[in-house]
């Protein structure tokens, strides 16, 4: 853990814009480049950069959640959108498409089980890095 003010002051900044820039990724990935992966990663990266300024034990309070149980529940969500399709009698992986609030006129909130295995890959991609980099960390 380093003592240093600006350092300090400037994660808790940089953390909360990290994570913003994450979601976007993930959010703007799920049709052009970009997506879980990359989401996972720039968001890990926030809580990285609050490891090494605060401490491996205050980012694990600031987390909430064992950074391996994020990864499980990722993992699991990911599984569940592939299986989903199996549901409709498609191939598994098929893309599936959901239309919360449709009407007649209006075609409602589109929602893709595509979207969800994005989301899956972000959480297992941010939990294992974290699950590594926060071992790491307390070892020194």
């Amino acid at each position: 853990m380093m003592n240093s003010i600006i350092l300090n002051a400037a994660t808790r900044l940089l953390t909360a814009l990290l994570l913003l820039f994450s979601v976007y990724m993930l959010w703007r990935g799920h049709n052009l480049p970009g997506g879980g992966f990359i989401g996972g990663l720039i968001g890990a990266t926030g809580f990285v950069l609050h490891a090494i300024a605060m401490g491996a034990d205050a980012t694990r309070k600031a987390l909430r959640h064992d950074p391996q149980n994020i990864a499980m529940i990722g993992l699991g969500v990911a599984l569940f959108a592939g299986v989903f399709a199996a549901f409709d009698g498609d191939a598994f992986f098929t893309g599936q498409w959901l239309f919360f609030g449709a009407t007649e006129t209006d075609k409602g909130l589109p929602i893709s089980t595509v979207l969800m295995f994005d989301v899956g890959v972000y959480l297992v991609v941010f939990g294992a890095i974290l699950t590594l980099v926060l071992a790491l960390e307390e070892e020194v």
